[in-house]
């Protein structure tokens, strides 16, 4: 069960990515696992979620951001729509999902939404510094502090032999 506040955190998901949650595309996401029994589904709402966190801290200190650029880019980072752990590329090439899934989750997204500069900064550099270019904008060093926390909870959670249930 929701707490107040992590209930009003995903109405402020659905109010910007409604659009996104329900996509079937999106929703496929499920069955592609991110960390142990983490799905890529469940990490990007917890890595949107914790951005939202991060954001309401920085507002505090009178900091501006664009919320719906935020949580959509969150929403889309990992909108690589594969299983990265079985994946090989055409040629046989060793598996480097690390340094090319944010190109081909900003190519997917691409192709569904109409996204902003902002949204395409997020998703092309949520893996930097790999991505080698960091950030322009405050929301993609947000979201990618974002998905290195959650990533980092859920790994620490399958190395214990937890399921990771969203909650911190």
């Amino acid at each position: 069960m929701l707490d107040e506040k992590n209930m009003r955190r995903a109405e402020r998901i659905a109010a910007h990515g409604g659009d996104i949650l329900r996509s079937s595309r999106f929703r496929s996401t499920k069955k592609n696992m991110q960390h142990g029994s983490v799905s890529v589904y469940e990490h990007s709402i917890c890595v949107a979620g914790c951005s939202l966190e991060i954001m309401d801290g920085l507002k505090g200190l009178g900091i501006r951001f664009r919320e719906r650029e935020l949580v959509r880019g969150a929403l889309l980072h990992d909108y690589f729509l594969y299983d990265w752990h079985t994946y090989r590329r055409p040629k046989g090439l060793k598996n480097l999902h690390g340094f090319r899934h944010p190109e081909t989750a900003l190519q997917n997204a691409g192709k569904e939404y109409r996204l902003t500069d902002c949204e395409r900064d997020i998703i092309r550099k949520h893996m930097w510094p790999l991505t080698i270019v960091p950030p322009l904008c405050r929301e993609a060093w947000v979201v990618t502090a974002a998905d290195k926390y959650c990533s980092l909870l859920e790994t620490l959670r399958l190395r214990k032999g937890k399921k990771t249930d969203g909650s911190r």
